[in-house]
């Protein structure tokens, strides 16, 4: 039975989030006046390149954001299963706790950030209900065991035993991505969760996550630099540079008619979109420190299109034809997606 009630309240809506870190060369905000919302069985993909704040965007989120690190600004609204909608950012650690990992779920790129190395396999999974719900220790083994063969991993009563350095690193993430899964929670945020695996689990994967969301509503917030994943599994597209949301929309729009250089640029990079023996497009210059951001917009000094109200005020997010956007100077470009 498929979901259908894509169209409510959304399970997430963040407003003007604004993380912070005071370090010894200034303030540095990762996260900065970041909105976006995720509506119940759909996929958004969060894309950009590293240290663009992606991560850091999510860690905000489940509240894992460490010292010196904090949260000084913006909404992060949870709407859960029975319409009541709580401001996460408004809850104590305790409150927090009960929803993550339950409700909210979070697949980090390194595995070992979820897995305890001296505990077996078992546990730790069985652990993930039982914190939860007052269900029995079968009942807890079986939705374990259920949640290994949907990532594919085989033999899975014996691997149930087993502790995680017996396990290869792929196999580690695949065991991570099941804990985030085994209670079904209402949002899962994957920080490039396939990163490590073939290409064929990475298919799997990518397939088990889909059917979640169409099945069950589960709203997905998937983190990458590779389009090629996103343009395949997401609804909605948000690109991320330089601690903003520069641009967002439906994947289609994104991806086939980008209007921010830096989308263009990005999508220009594609390896399949050069010729054999062509060299690869490529942007130039660097992301630039969040510590010493230029005066202006924050990509003014590797645009193309660059003009002088660019280098003497950050743009505002607008909304152009339903397509949220960051820049003076918006050009459209057609392209296929074949990424």
């Amino acid at each position: 039975m498929l979901f259908t009630d894509a169209g409510s309240q959304p399970v997430l809506q963040v407003r003007n989030l604004r993380t912070e870190f005071r370090t010894s060369t200034g303030v540095v905000a990762p996260v900065n006046d970041v909105s976006f919302g995720v509506q119940r069985g759909q996929v958004m993909g969060l894309v950009g390149e590293s240290g663009s704040g992606k991560s850091m965007t999510g860690y905000s989120i489940m509240g894992l954001v460490d010292k010196p690190g904090r949260i000084c600004g913006g909404t992060i609204e949870y709407t859960g299963r029975d319409g009541v909608t709580i401001d996460l950012r408004a809850l104590t650690q305790e409150q927090m706790r009960r929803i993550r990992g339950n409700r909210i779920a979070m697949i980090f790129q390194d595995p070992m950030m979820t897995l305890n190395p001296v505990l077996r396999i078992d546990t730790q999974m069985m652990e993930a209900v039982l914190a939860h719900e007052a269900v029995g220790t079968s009942e807890a083994r079986r939705r374990a065991r259920e949640a290994l063969v949907k990532v594919g991993i085989p033999s899975p009563d014996d691997r149930l035993l087993a502790y995680p350095h017996h396990f290869s690193g792929g196999m580690r993430q695949r065991v991570a991505i099941a804990i985030a899964l085994i209670n079904k929670p209402d949002l899962i945020i994957a920080d490039e969760p396939t990163t490590a695996l073939d290409v064929t689990i990475q298919g799997q994967i990518l397939f088990e996550m889909q059917k979640l969301c169409a099945e069950s509503g589960t709203a997905l917030i998937w983190i990458t630099h590779d389009l090629s994943v996103v343009a395949g599994l997401a609804d909605s597209l948000s690109v991320m540079y330089a601690g903003r949301i520069v641009e967002s929309g439906s994947v289609a729009e994104v991806l086939e008619s980008p209007m921010h250089p830096y989308t263009q640029g990005l999508i220009g990079c594609a390896p399949s979109r050069s010729r054999r023996g062509q060299s690869l497009a490529q942007i130039p210059g660097m992301t630039p420190s969040l510590a010493r951001l230029p005066v202006g917009c924050a990509f003014s000094e590797r645009c193309a299109v660059v003009q002088n109200d660019c280098q003497r005020s950050a743009p505002l997010q607008t909304n152009i034809s339903g397509r949220v956007l960051r820049c003076f100077h918006p050009v459209r470009q057609k392209y296929e997606i074949n990424v």
